[in-house]
């Protein structure tokens, strides 16, 4: 790590809360998404004295800053941060730490904490948070010393950016914040056993093992995850497909990786991926695992994954190596340097011509699809008519979680990294407008999209007021119909279609009854809750639309307008997402309509 300049506070005494703001502005960063409280107060203090190096922005949840730290790195590859007080507002930031640690983001979290003295007492405010966390942090400190402050945020930085990636929780008493000591900011680390600050790297012979096992291939298929992005490896992979002309299919975290408008590309696989990934990946004689984890929504019924096919599996992280899935060629490896000596040696299977043209033949055969007839507004429709609409302006899309964030992920069409945000593993409501924001922040010049529905929406709508007062111009696309969609679906296809508590609208509503079109009424005033006026209430700006021909003409003017926007958009619920693989099972119990 490079020396750093200690100028500002060499030989004084400075306090612990000064300390960790100057330690991160040393570290690069330049935003910090933090809510204050009892016990956080002096670190926002010396975030007030260090305003013109660290840009602190005010979430309206401490889980909506979370999210926005999320939102930060997933799109610029920089550690996000953010900041809570103790107890609930340590506690608030839990669901965006464990979904950071599933998708391997790299976050620094920082907890105020009750004095040293009344630890263990149940203090006002007082929560364990580092006990609370310990399962869903790479790494987590109780800072007891101010001494030991300055190395303490250089290793949370470290341990959040090497390797697997992931979120570190820093955890602040009150007292060690108003503590005073003359800082060392280049102290060594102290990390015993951590071995991946220089990451693992491929042998030779195991280079040569993938090329030899390339070349033998007669149905090859490389499936990437995001490992590839977090590696910024996505240059490096297209090499690789270029010369080697094997079709790619990515996780739901790869999107973006490769561009998915390429003939070679077989989109997403797994659950609601493509029917021509899954069957690709179920013919295939060699899977190209590219940092992924073989995660049960991909699998299914994880014997039956590829059964008939050998697989290559490179990942960064040591315990994912035949985890769920057993390897046959199993490297622990930076996945970037990996492609990158694959690529000087590799060289295109004797001829796969046959198997390429079957994965085209899929690929015609069961394209995504719906029914274009239909007179209102599918939620395909929207998401297919906006990429249509913004895609040379190369916007930055997030999503919140359920039927919405499957269809953007089949329907808008991904040809770069960080541009997709999408909460996959832990699948967390609520993560599209803070990660959104996270992102504006990150990207003022940039257009930035959030495709949510109504329930996920809600979860963190507070939102809206951070991106009015903090002129952050984020637009909001929402697939409205009032109801939690992919729970519906879920009752309609393996429940009998019994309704249990999955319509969010008023009890007694007529509108709702199951027939006729399934948007309820197109009077806005009538749709509860009212998104136009609860946006404008934010000082955002907002519309509604009901009918197809209407809906380009309002694309636009939420594009046009200066400042955040929210677009309503009213949309059938009896619409499911497919092709879909139910929980558990295999390609061959694929449902396609």
């Amino acid at each position: 790590m490079a020396t750093i300049d200690q100028t500002r506070t060499k030989g004084e005494l400075t306090s612990g809360a000064d300390i960790l703001v100057q330690s991160l502005v040393n570290l690069g960063v330049d935003t910090i998404f933090a809510y204050p409280g009892g016990c956080s107060m002096p670190l926002h203090q010396a975030l007030t004295r260090f305003g013109d190096q660290i840009r602190t922005i005010l979430p309206r949840h401490e889980q909506g800053g979370g999210f926005a730290a999320q939102g930060w790195a997933r799109s610029t590859g920089k550690v996000g941060v953010c900041m809570a007080t103790s107890g609930p507002g340590a506690t608030n930031l839990v669901t965006a730490i464990a979904d950071a640690k599933l998708d391997s983001i790299p976050m620094i979290a920082i907890t105020g904490q009750v004095p040293t003295a009344v630890i263990g007492t149940d203090a006002f405010q007082e929560t364990p948070i580092v006990e609370v966390c310990r399962g869903i942090t790479k790494h987590h400190y109780l800072v007891t010393d101010v001494e030991d402050l300055a190395r303490i945020v250089r290793e949370a930085y470290v341990l959040a950016t090497t390797g697997r990636q992931g979120p570190v929780l820093i955890d602040m008493p009150k007292n060690v914040q108003f503590a005073q000591c003359v800082p060392d900011y280049n102290a060594p680390l102290n990390l015993p056993g951590y071995g991946n600050m220089h990451p693992p790297l491929a042998r030779p012979e195991q280079i040569n093992q993938i090329a030899a096992a390339i070349k033998m291939a007669k149905r090859p298929i490389i499936y990437a995850g995001g490992g590839i992005i977090s590696a910024e490896a996505s240059d490096d992979l297209r090499e690789l497909v270029a010369k080697t002309g094997i079709p790619i299919t990515t996780t739901v975290m790869g999107l973006g990786a490769y561009p998915s408008t390429d003939p070679l590309s077989l989109d997403m696989l797994g659950m609601h991926g493509s029917v021509y990934a899954n069957y690709a990946v179920d013919e295939a004689d060699l899977l190209i695992a590219l940092g992924v984890r073989f995660d049960d929504r991909v699998t299914g019924k994880v014997e039956a994954f590829c059964k008939h096919g050998k697989i290559i599996h490179v990942d960064i992280d040591a315990s994912e190596l035949n985890k769920n899935k057993q390897a046959h060629i199993p490297v622990c490896s930076d996945v970037k340097f990996a492609l990158e000596e694959l690529n000087k040696i590799v060289e295109a299977p004797d001829d796969i011509s046959g198997w390429v043209a079957q994965c085209k033949k899929w690929k015609k055969d069961d394209p995504f699809k719906y029914d274009e007839s239909y007179p209102g507004i599918l939620q395909q429709h929207a998401i297919r008519t906006l990429w249509e609409t913004i895609h040379d302006q190369d916007p930055i899309i997030a999503v919140g979680v359920g039927q919405h964030q499957m269809w953007s992920a089949q329907f808008y069409k991904f040809d770069q990294p960080r541009r997709w945000l999408c909460s996959s593993g832990l699948g967390t409501m609520g993560f599209g407008l803070p990660a959104a924001m996270g992102a504006q922040a990150a990207h003022p010049g940039r257009l930035v999209i959030d495709i949510d529905g109504d329930g996920s929406f809600l979860m963190n709508v507070q939102e809206l007021a951070t991106c009015a007062c903090e002129k952050l111009p984020v637009k909001v696309l929402l697939l409205n119909n009032q109801h939690l969609g992919m729970v519906v679906q879920w009752e309609d296809r393996f429940m009998h279609g019994n309704r249990a508590h999955t319509y969010l609208g008023p009890i007694d509503n007529p509108e709702w009854s199951g027939e006729g079109d399934g948007i309820g009424s197109t009077d806005p005033s009538e749709r509860y809750p009212n998104f136009v006026q609860i946006a404008k209430g934010f000082g955002c700006g907002a519309a509604y639309v009901d009918k197809k021909d209407d809906f380009p003409a309002a694309l636009e003017e939420m594009l046009a307008y200066d400042g955040p926007f929210v677009l309503d958009v009213a949309a059938p619920y009896q619409e499911h997402v497919l092709p879909m693989i139910p929980g558990g099972m295999t390609v061959k119990d694929m449902i396609k309509e």
